[in-house]
């Protein structure tokens, strides 16, 4: 095929750039893997309640329910851990099956490689419709136009050369007509895009919507669960001075009205859903 005259460069030419610039992957930062969840899971509400419940049994002396309810959080906790699991793993997956590839010039040949393997220096080839896998500068264009709305929110496609007063392609974008040579200039998080990525990242992480209705909901059942408690306490105080039978039957029934399988129910259907 035809090189348009550029030689690329040599295999020492590409270890050295690979070592000092690494590979052209956008990489986001580790959410904390099992620690973070578990420690995310100790915050949830449900779990709280079901933590203060047990200890108060263990307090009161009734090892046997507390033991049973201390079982029943671990296991939840397990199955939590499980079904986020299975959702890290599928959009791993998901990951793992993108592997995009390129058209480079490398020693005088044009070869198909993989976006990743992409190094800094590389004659990169983009021909109409492919995107455009690195920055890079144009040293050979014809007929050559891109469509950049993923970086400057303009729809019209930009035509560009050798002359233009902007040289540049950008990580990300598309190009629409005829074909170009550039060297890449820029990989992975150094490119335009990577470092709008890397500037996503650092923004502070909300809650979604259902997580407000579901936290929403559980403060409501905690509030509902607190009144019959204290109210099956009273009573039960009241018709037999027993303080500490009254105090177990009450946390009973409140335990029986609060909903305790939210978490283990929202991150199923959550991983199913992923």
């Amino acid at each position: 095929m035809n090189n348009f005259g550029a030689e690329g460069l040599s295999d020492v030419q590409i270890k050295e750039s690979r070592e000092k610039y690494g590979l052209n992957i956008l990489t986001c930062d580790s959410e904390g893997g099992i620690f973070s969840v578990l420690l995310k899971l100790l915050k949830e509400p449900m779990i709280i309640i079901l933590l203060i419940a047990s200890s108060i049994y263990f307090l009161s002396g009734d090892f046997s329910n507390g033991i049973f309810l201390s079982i029943s959080i671990l296991f939840l906790c397990l199955i939590t851990l499980f079904q986020d699991s299975r959702s890290r793993n599928a959009l791993s997956k998901l990951q793992s099956y993108n592997k995009p590839s390129c058209k480079v010039i490398r020693k005088g040949l044009v070869s198909d490689i993989q976006t990743e393997s992409l190094v800094v220096g590389d004659s990169m080839l983009i021909e109409e419709g492919s995107s455009i896998p690195a920055d890079g500068i144009i040293f050979h264009a014809n007929d050559f136009s891109v469509n950049e709305s993923l970086l400057t929110g303009e729809s019209l496609p930009v035509f560009k050369n050798t002359e233009s007063a902007d040289r540049g392609v950008y990580r990300g974008t598309t190009a629409i007509t005829g074909l170009a040579i550039a060297t890449v200039t820029a990989i992975g998080l150094e490119t335009r895009l990577g470092k709008i990525g890397t500037s996503l990242s650092m923004i502070k992480e909300q809650k979604t919507p259902l997580e407000l209705q579901v936290n929403s909901f559980v403060r409501k059942m905690v509030i509902v669960g607190g009144i019959v408690f204290l109210m099956v306490w009273i009573i039960n105080f009241i018709h037999s001075p027993l303080f500490l039978d009254s105090l177990l039957k009450s946390l009973t029934l409140a335990m029986s009205i609060i909903p305790e399988e939210i978490p283990v129910a929202f991150t199923s259907f959550m991983a199913l859903g992923a």
